[in-house]
């Protein structure tokens, strides 16, 4: 069945609202931009859902970053309230306070993670819901950082491949260089497709169809959406069966 994007957003859009009125009356949708298609995707879907003055955009750069001028078109096309948080004093603090050199994947993910921390800390100030901005290709094979970008208070996208949500994005009236942006994961400089060995269009295709030609690819991503399963798991909890 072809994907119907303009009755998908419609749903979403009033999903958005369902959300707010059961878990947020008049609070505000806090979303963190990156510069990439899913926060401008996700921004776009909660100014039409709630309007522009109940979204509010946080720009988070470490440091410098390259793309920052695509976060910056994105709440200015949107009309948005936001902030400009540099998270590189944090991310330093905590790379330094450890007493001993973290990992190569810690210092990875430990700007996404404080990233969501910085997130909450706006919400919590400003009456606010934290926006999830991943999406279901990126989810399936794990590709986010838990307890960073992986997390939130509603997730609009979750349920959408790559390709979807594009096609969503040109419906919102997005310019076309924030829907169609290489997509780069923003912690090692990589592309995303560089890191997972495979491009969008053949994962979001495996999902939507089961059919692949690559059987190494179709094995990558098989493994990866069973090891990172545990991301969209509820943390396991002992039972004692009282």
């Amino acid at each position: 069945m072809a994907f119907n994007a303009k009755k998908v957003k419609n749903e979403c859009v009033q999903w958005i609202r369902d959300f707010f009125e059961k878990n947020g009356k008049d609070c505000n949708a806090v979303v963190g931009i990156s510069g990439g298609k899913d926060s401008s995707i996700v921004a776009a879907l909660c100014v039409e859902a709630l309007g522009k003055e109940r979204v509010i955009g946080v720009l988070m750069p470490c440091g410098e970053q390259a793309d920052i001028d695509m976060a910056q078109l994105l709440v200015d096309t949107l009309g948005i309230e936001h902030y400009i948080v540099n998270i590189k004093d944090a991310v330093d603090g905590v790379t330094n306070a450890v007493p001993f050199p973290l990992s190569e994947q810690s210092r990875t993910n430990l700007p996404s993670r404080i990233r969501m921390s910085t997130l909450y800390a706006v919400s919590q100030s400003r009456n606010g819901r934290v926006a999830n901005t991943c999406n279901l290709s990126e989810d399936w094979v794990g590709y986010s950082t838990r307890y960073g970008d992986s997390v939130g208070d509603f997730s609009p996208c979750s349920m959408l491949t790559v390709d979807e949500m594009k096609q969503i994005g040109r419906l919102l009236g997005l310019p076309d260089v924030l829907v169609d942006k290489v997509p780069i994961d923003g912690l090692c400089g990589k592309t995303d497709e560089e890191n997972l060995g495979f491009t969008y269009a053949e994962l979001d295709r495996y999902i939507r169809t089961g059919k692949i030609e690559d059987q190494d690819k179709k094995a990558r991503i098989d493994r990866l959406h069973q090891m990172n399963l545990f991301k969209l798991q509820l943390m396991p909890a002992f039972d004692p069966k009282l």
